[in-house]
């Protein structure tokens, strides 16, 4: 059974409808990705999922049971967590306060302790993030940026981790590296749901991709599989010849 399932979600913006219909799973210790053209739907759907955005009609369940109605915070203690599109730091704090503070906030109201201060010393070492762990968020590149959102997702242990656009502002090997890190986290039994646009990333990192176009789900798949999809093709590019250029070959 999936840990994650949308189905028939629906969202409408007065006449504009984002999402149609869309269903899709993600499981535990599975890299799932979410790819689509710039306007797709992929960020409504995920503030579906989330709770930001309440669907016209559809449900999302997480192990198979109903949370459309939960509340941001109920869904989060369920062990969802994401990060977003357009970078959402704590500026003014360093990297370790924003990483600490995210696990401080995910301990309130829970019976068992977990220790801070070494939970979030091993989410900086796991991200790569030590050396840059005094630098105020602010001051930060792009890439190391998405680290520090990513490293406090992961300092709330979640279960469920959607990632919007992460790998942007990484260079080649930073992206390897990302792949690397999401392929470790799935071993370890946590379903990740990634929406990309770096094609090289999902390839490496996906074992399965949903793929969305003007708010429809248009195909899913293995990653070769939907590389050679026409209809895939067309969506990115205008052309089924023209494959090279945004998905691979």
């Amino acid at each position: 059974m999936p840990l994650l399932q949308t189905r028939d979600v629906t969202v409408r913006f007065g006449g504009v409808t984002a999402l149609e219909s869309v269903s899709l799973s993600a499981e535990a210790g599975v890299v799932t990705g979410l790819i689509g053209p710039n306007g797709a739907g992929k960020t409504t759907l995920f503030n579906v999922i989330t709770g930001l955005q309440a669907p016209t009609s559809g449900r999302v369940l997480i192990d198979d049971a109903d949370i459309t109605d939960y509340p941001v915070h109920r869904r989060a203690r369920l062990g969802m967590a994401r990060t977003f599109q357009r970078l959402e730091l704590f500026g003014s704090l360093t990297v370790r306060e924003n990483i600490q503070t995210a696990a401080e906030i995910h301990q309130l109201g829970r019976r068992e302790h977990t220790d801070v201060g070494r939970l979030t010393d091993s989410v900086l070492d796991r991200v790569g993030l030590i050396r840059y762990a005094d630098a105020a968020a602010h001051t930060l590149p792009t890439g190391l940026a998405r680290l520090t959102e990513l490293g406090r997702a992961l300092a709330t242990t979640p279960r469920l981790l959607l990632l919007d656009e992460p790998g942007s502002g990484l260079n080649s090997t930073e992206s390897e590296q990302f792949g690397r890190l999401l392929a470790d986290l799935a071993t370890e039994g946590v379903a990740i749901l990634l929406v990309e646009h770096d094609m090289d990333l999902v390839m490496q990192a996906c074992a399965y991709i949903h793929v969305l176009d003007f708010g429809l789900h248009l195909t899913s798949g293995a990653p070769d599989e939907v590389r050679a999809d026409t209809q895939v093709q067309l969506a990115y590019l205008g052309q089924a010849e023209a494959v090279s250029t945004e998905i691979g070959s």
